[in-house]
């Protein structure tokens, strides 16, 4: 490996962090610049999920006042995102690589289609409260163990497992629409369960799939630090500046994907 590329995959892995902890789609930064690199879109995002666990770790431990009271919550989501996972991570293994290689470039548009439409999503979840707390009904959330709360959470974690892309920015979105909880618990719980997912389909890769090792450990130290930063000022960073870069490396990502197929 030549010495700048492990020093911009090191740096990647440090902004992917940051993203994962504060908006989600850090796999939109990462992903891109493993296939630059030559790395096949398997093994780019083998690499990936592995590298990225410690820094999802990273972000949920930062979060860890927001989640107080919600074990018993976690408890039903986990187990929803951990099967999830293993199913998403199967099907990648399972299915040819010229399937993958070939779906990837619409999974990074939805993913970056997804990072676009989250604003507006997140003003849609604040309407909606605000007019639950006009009929006096905010204190009514959904309950712990819905039906659909945790069918999306499952189909959601074999996306992660298949494909980690956005699958942040997913659980956000599921969740606002279903549950009443302030928005940063929302997120701690969106990184305890995105953390799942990667632990879980890294697990499985890390046995069965094509690995560079190398890329790995770059990408975790990277990521355990802007996971670190992410948590500690990522509320104080524009959320508008984050999503333009992961917009802008996703549409990259897209161009450089299908020209690969060309």
């Amino acid at each position: 490996m030549i010495w700048w590329h492990a020093v911009l995959i090191a740096l990647a892995g440090v902004w992917a962090g940051m993203i994962n902890t504060v908006v989600g789609s850090g796999t939109l930064v990462t992903f891109p610049v493993l296939v630059a690199f030559g790395y096949s879109p398997v093994t780019a995002t083998t690499s990936n999920a592995i590298g990225l666990v410690p820094g999802t770790i990273a972000g949920a431990v930062g979060y860890r006042k927001e989640l107080r009271g919600q074990f018993r919550r976690l408890l039903t989501f986990v187990p929803a995102s951990a099967v999830g996972a293993i199913c998403g991570s199967i099907l990648l293994l399972s299915l040819p690589p010229d399937a993958f290689e070939t779906i990837v470039p619409v999974l990074v548009g939805l993913a970056v289609v997804l990072v676009i439409v989250q604003p507006r999503v997140s003003g849609w979840v604040l309407r909606r409260r605000e007019a639950k707390q006009e009929r006096g009904d905010a204190s009514e959330p959904v309950k712990q163990g819905s039906v659909l709360l945790i069918t999306l959470i499952f189909l959601v974690g074999i996306y992660g497992g298949y494909f980690t892309a956005a699958q942040g920015v997913m659980l956000m979105a599921i969740m606002g629409m279903l549950m009443t909880e302030p928005i940063q618990r929302l997120n701690g719980i969106k990184n305890v369960l995105s953390a799942v997912v990667n632990v879980v389909a890294g697990t499985v890769y890390a046995f069965v799939a094509p690995i560079s090792w190398p890329v790995v450990a770059l990408l975790a130290g990277g990521s355990v630090l802007g996971g670190w930063l992410g948590a500690l000022v990522g509320r104080r960073l524009s959320p508008t500046v984050l999503r333009g870069v992961i917009v802008v490396v996703g549409v990259a990502a897209i161009i450089q994907l299908v020209l690969r197929q060309v």
